[in-house]
């Protein structure tokens, strides 16, 4: 059995799975929420939950779990994944250079693996989702904000100190939403809280990004002119990703995987277009396979890499 934890800035999650024949089932799911707990706290917290799932008197009935293998951790960075640390990500204040992977190791004595969000949800959906037969894959969140996860040739590929794939960083616009700290960014465009200032900056609107989509859909014109903008910015984002990186295939999560049908339309011609022809032939664009529970998954892949002795290798 592997456990997998999911830490957010506003509820964690604790997940048991097995994975047997290159898929992962969840047998047990818990969760409780982030707001007032210190950092301490939650790792209590998650080390008392795990304790009961890795104890079969105390599973629930019928789990059949089996004995307790390896953690992972998905978390929120900036982060060290070799030394399994957070380091004061902007949604988990007062998480500064936590030991993360010691705490765990320290009390289940398993190996324990900590990896950022997107990176997490990069190997779930090269294991287990989209990337299933591919070597190379991104992954990209676009939800509060926007990140990537790349595998490459069937490893995770996570940079000199695991900054490789902000891709929400880089200018798309000298002028444009504030995102990663940035007007103008990939993220000030594409991620839920980039599209509702996209909204507020352009046509004055007070809304979040679920109810511009919503507008988009009835037919509203002020907001399908804003979401047309993130779709192009998008499409530009995601032909820099195929020049650069060549995948097999680009997963989106979050604003996209719920709206595919209406970026799709706007984001193929242009990527027809402006990506290179031979790398846009190869490259699949997809919402992510795991849907909604992607994090639950994510957290599971972490550890079951760690589990098989893979490191950041995904194969």
């Amino acid at each position: 059995m592997n456990i997998g934890l999911d830490i957010g800035g506003t509820k964690c999650a604790i997940s048991a799975g097995e994975c047997t024949d290159g898929t992962i089932r969840i047998l047990s799911r818990e969760e409780f929420p982030t707001a007032g707990l210190s950092w301490r706290q939650v790792l209590d917290e998650f080390a008392g939950r795990a304790e009961k799932l890795a104890d079969p008197r105390l599973s629930a009935p019928g789990a059949r779990l089996s004995a307790l293998s390896s953690i992972g951790v998905s978390c929120g960075g900036p982060l060290d994944s070799r030394r399994g640390v957070v380091m004061s990500p902007p949604n988990l204040p007062g998480w500064d250079d936590v030991p993360v992977a010691d705490f765990f190791k320290e009390r289940f004595g398993v190996p324990v693996a900590v990896q950022n969000d997107a990176n997490a949800c990069a190997l779930a959906e090269y294991l287990y989702g989209s990337g299933r037969g591919a070597m190379n894959l991104v992954f990209m969140t676009f939800g509060t904000g926007l990140g990537a996860g790349i595998v490459i040739d069937g490893k995770l590929y996570s940079g000199a100190n695991d900054n490789a794939g902000e891709i929400g960083h880089i200018r798309l616009a000298p002028t444009g939403p504030l995102g990663y700290n940035k007007e103008g960014s990939a993220e000030g465009f594409c991620s839920g809280a980039g599209i509702a200032r996209l909204a507020r900056m352009r046509k004055g609107l007070d809304l979040t990004a679920k109810d511009i989509f919503a507008r988009v859909r009835a037919g509203d014109p002020d907001c399908t002119e804003v979401f047309r903008e993130s779709a192009e910015k998008l499409a530009a984002i995601l032909a820099f990703t195929i020049d650069v990186l060549n995948p097999e295939v680009i997963a989106l999560g979050g604003v996209f995987m719920r709206n595919a049908d209406l970026f799709m339309p706007i984001v193929d011609p242009i990527l027809d277009r402006e990506a290179l022809p031979s790398a846009r032939r190869v490259c699949r664009i997809v919402p992510a396979e795991l849907g909604e529970r992607i994090g639950d998954y994510a957290a599971l892949a972490v550890a079951n890499v760690e589990a098989c002795g893979g490191g950041e290798s995904a194969a």
